[in-house]
């Protein structure tokens, strides 16, 4: 049996990594999701251990100290996010390949973890105007929240040479074809 890979999808928050991962999940069958776990409260429609595993900060905090996870940040005062490391093993155990979408300094810190064996790809928005449109669309964020995803994300804009593979997200068709076609490539050597 291949080794298990694990495709790496990185943006600042809005580019659009979250509506292409969900494709590449549906039409690539040895794609799975590894579902991360978060100190955030769920968004409408969001599931425990489908979208996200919702945990406490404390519960976080004490995954950081049993060493649970591959890689984890404090994104936010109090906001963490981490890849799990029993999340990635159930998957490869699966026989299948893991993909995560993540923000930009996890997906850069797993790509230095696991090397050849990822793939990282970096969604480009077509602009921080349209960045900041598209969170307003979404309706979960409040001003303060836009106004630090906006901050971060120029900052994740200079991180976007470091990825295996930048893909700019204008026209979301176009975007997810070109990251299919990387993608397979990928999973085929």
């Amino acid at each position: 049996m291949k080794e298990g890979k694990l495709l790496i999808l990185s943006a600042p928050s809005g580019a659009g990594k979250t509506t292409i991962v969900k494709y590449l999940i549906q039409n690539i069958p040895s794609l799975v999701f590894s579902v991360s776990a978060t100190s955030r409260e769920p968004r409408q429609g969001e599931r425990e251990g489908v979208d996200y595993y919702f945990l406490s900060i404390d519960q976080f905090t004490k995954k950081i100290e049993d060493k649970e996870f591959i890689e984890y940040e404090n994104v936010y005062p109090g906001l963490y996010y981490g890849t799990l490391h029993s999340e990635v093993n159930r998957i490869w155990n699966m026989g299948k390949h893991v993909a995560i979408d993540m923000d930009v300094m996890g997906g850069m810190h797993l790509k230095e973890i696991y090397g050849k064996r990822a793939l990282s790809i970096f969604i480009q928005p077509p602009s921080v105007k349209v960045l900041e449109e598209r969170l307003r669309k979404r309706g979960t964020e409040t001003e303060e929240k836009i106004a630090m995803r906006l901050q971060k994300a120029v900052r994740e804009l200079e991180w976007a040479p470091k990825f295996d593979a930048v893909i700019l997200n204008d026209v979301l068709e176009l975007a997810i074809e070109q990251v299919e076609s990387k993608v397979t490539e990928f999973l085929a050597e």
